[in-house]
């Protein structure tokens, strides 16, 4: 029955995500925002509420360490398993976007996220706003500049009745809700069940399912050779976990850690796998991810599954 759980709540949080970043971008068109405001903002906010519904009632109802976990292994799984994936189906190239703003800004937020932990063993509301404040920060900034103009995909073009925008706003929250609701009781029970901690299980199970819609909308893209998912979805996706789910999060209920192998272990595979993206974009050749980047990325995430549960 956990096991169906589980299943039910990712189902749940892919539904629900999706129909709520419907909903979110209809609105903003029926509002004449502009699309490039739409794709740095609702969408990237709207994509990343199933790690913001978890942590957020992780937090809540006393699981600190899926809250974090959660954020943590997607971080991971994004660069791990995602690029890793769709590199060994499609060379990628990376444009100069990643050397000025994505790595440097992904690399700030890790570490500023390891301190913030290092510190006093928690993220405190202070911290949350901190981080949240950093996220506004940082969408204003990619406005003013207009930075990636061309990657920016708007889903739903046409304009959507304003029914069918409550609609969608609707069946969206109660899906994540009782997603959320589905994946942390059965994650949980299958965590204690195998005698492994709720980190254990929030790295790994949780990360990957609510990465579930990244990685899927990764291989489609990679699978038709098209060149709209660049390596600065992904790292832009790891800024927002960590700004935003967990600045968020942390404002809504303050998240402490309890097991220390998230800060002795996890957060180091975490800044190993944003700092790695750097020499890899170098060797052999300047400005491109191929295949043997991808075998690397994918060969040291399976490392980081098998350690983890060792």
């Amino acid at each position: 029955m956990d096991y169906l759980f589980i299943i039910v709540g990712l189902v749940l949080l892919v539904l629900g995500g999706d129909w709520l970043l419907k909903a979110a971008v209809g609105m903003s068109l029926r509002l004449n925002i502009s699309k490039i405001v739409i794709g740095m903002t609702v969408v990237s906010f709207a994509t990343s509420a199933p790690e913001l519904i978890v942590s957020v009632k992780s937090a809540i109802d006393g699981f600190p360490d899926i809250a974090l976990g959660n954020v943590v292994g997607s971080n991971i799984a994004n660069i791990g398993l995602i690029l890793g994936i769709v590199m060994i189906i499609s060379k990628m190239q990376v444009d100069n976007s990643f050397f000025k703003i994505d790595w440097p800004a992904m690399m700030m937020s890790s570490l500023l996220l390891y301190g913030m932990l290092l510190f006093d063993g928690q993220i405190s509301r202070i911290d949350g706003f901190i981080l949240f404040g950093l996220i506004i920060t940082f969408v204003i900034y990619l406005i003013k500049s207009n930075n990636n103009m061309d990657e920016v995909e708007i889903p739903l073009e046409e304009t959507m009745k304003m029914y069918q925008v409550i609609g969608f706003l609707v069946i969206g929250g109660a899906a994540l809700y009782g997603g959320s609701e589905f994946l942390i009781k059965g994650a949980v029970n299958v965590a204690h069940a195998f005698g492994v901690s709720d980190r254990v299980i929030a790295v790994t199970v949780v990360a990957i399912g609510t990465s579930i819609p990244e990685l899927a909308a990764s291989l489609i893209a990679a699978i038709k050779k098209e060149s709209s998912i660049s390596i600065g979805n992904v790292l832009g996706s790891n800024i927002f976990n960590i700004l935003s789910v967990l600045g968020l999060s942390a404002i809504i209920h303050p998240i402490k850690l309890v097991d220390n192998r998230l800060l002795s272990f996890d957060i180091f595979w975490m800044l190993g796998f944003a700092f790695i993206l750097l020499p890899l974009v170098y060797l052999p050749q300047k400005g491109f991810l191929d295949r043997k980047a991808g075998v690397i990325l994918l060969a040291g995430y399976i490392l980081f599954v098998y350690l983890t549960f060792a």
